[in-house]
């Protein structure tokens, strides 16, 4: 039994606002390579079989590949953090808006997918005045 934390989850969105996002999935595949028959994601239903295992890992790679290529594409356009987020949510809601707290979670992940596609390549520290001023500068 492997014991994931918020590395892996399932049907629930990852949290990534201090993640290294380049390197999640590399970590996922070290993960997958120890062969776990169960696994205990961070959120969601225990994943009793390697299939579900599998679906797990596969999930949550989908999610954090798809929303780190969209931001790094809006970022990359030169288009700003709120943009970014807009047309990351629109992009992610339609295959991955049913997951648990999916509408609470995006906008921190992508602000650090944002920190990271713009050159800063280590988390910034969440204090309560940065996060009040993320989301009223997303969703405000």
């Amino acid at each position: 039994i492997l014991f994931s934390g918020d590395l892996v989850e399932f049907d629930a969105t990852p949290y990534t606002g201090d993640a290294y996002l380049s390197d999640w999935p590399a970590t996922l595949d070290a993960v997958a390579a120890l062969g776990p028959q169960k696994l205990v994601p961070g959120r969601g239903a225990a994943l009793q079989t390697p299939a579900q295992v599998k679906a797990g890992l596969d999930g949550t790679r989908a999610f954090v590949t798809a929303m780190y290529e969209s931001v790094k594409r809006g970022a990359g356009a030169g288009r700003d953090l709120r943009s970014v987020y807009k047309e990351t949510y629109d992009a992610l809601k339609p295959k991955f808006g049913h997951w648990v707290i999916f509408d609470h979670c995006l906008p921190f992940d992508v602000s650090r997918a944002y920190d990271e596609a713009t050159g800063h390549q280590h988390p910034r520290i969440w204090t309560a005045q940065r996060d009040k001023e993320m989301w009223e500068s997303l969703e405000g």
